[in-house]
């Protein structure tokens, strides 16, 4: 058990991630240094701040709503 810990924790050393910056990379842990992308993972945790989901839901469930309401004309019911 104690070598499980130890084994966790030098992998968490070594390979520099901490929890900022777990964090700040949302849900991947690609770091980028483009400018679009660090504004874009600011906006998308401002966004899970404020509304407790994040950019890609949002964008799904308008689009799921865009969808549903565009084929209610088509389905018989």
């Amino acid at each position: 058990m104690t070598r499980m810990i130890l084994l966790f924790l030098m992998l968490m050393v070594l390979t520099s991630c901490s929890e900022f910056a777990i964090l700040m990379s949302g849900s991947s842990l690609a770091v980028s240094q483009n400018a679009y992308v660090k504004a874009y993972n600011g906006i998308d945790v401002l966004t899970i701040m404020a509304t407790e989901k994040d950019l890609k839901k949002h964008a799904y469930e308008k689009g799921k709503k865009y969808i549903y309401d565009q084929t209610m004309g088509y389905i018989k019911e």
